[in-house]
């Protein structure tokens, strides 16, 4: 059994979660779909914490961010496939 790297809550998110410590840039992460239990595969661009976000596709500012299959704020600045999304580039639309 594999153990993943990256978890997805939703067929329908654009960004997944970092699951394990220490993940650094190059790494082929193992990602699964939770509700679907389907997996895949995705290169990371950069180190990322556990706990922090990362693209599942190309995103461009004004972009929705989905997590959970809902909207969690707004793309600010480009973010390619396998990116970290954080703060620099994702904002709520809270404020």
């Amino acid at each position: 059994m594999t153990i993943p790297h990256l978890l997805v809550h939703n067929p329908k998110d654009n960004v997944g979660v970092v699951v394990v410590e220490g993940l650094k840039a190059g790494t082929e992460m193992f990602c699964v779909i939770t509700e679907t239990n389907a997996d895949f595969r995705l290169v990371t661009h950069a180190d990322i914490p556990i706990g922090h976000k990362v693209a599942l596709a190309d995103l461009a500012p004004g972009d929705t961010a989905i997590k959970y299959g809902e909207d969690i704020g707004k793309i600010v600045a480009s973010v390619r496939e396998g990116d970290h999304v954080h703060t620099h580039n994702l904002k709520t639309k809270r404020w």
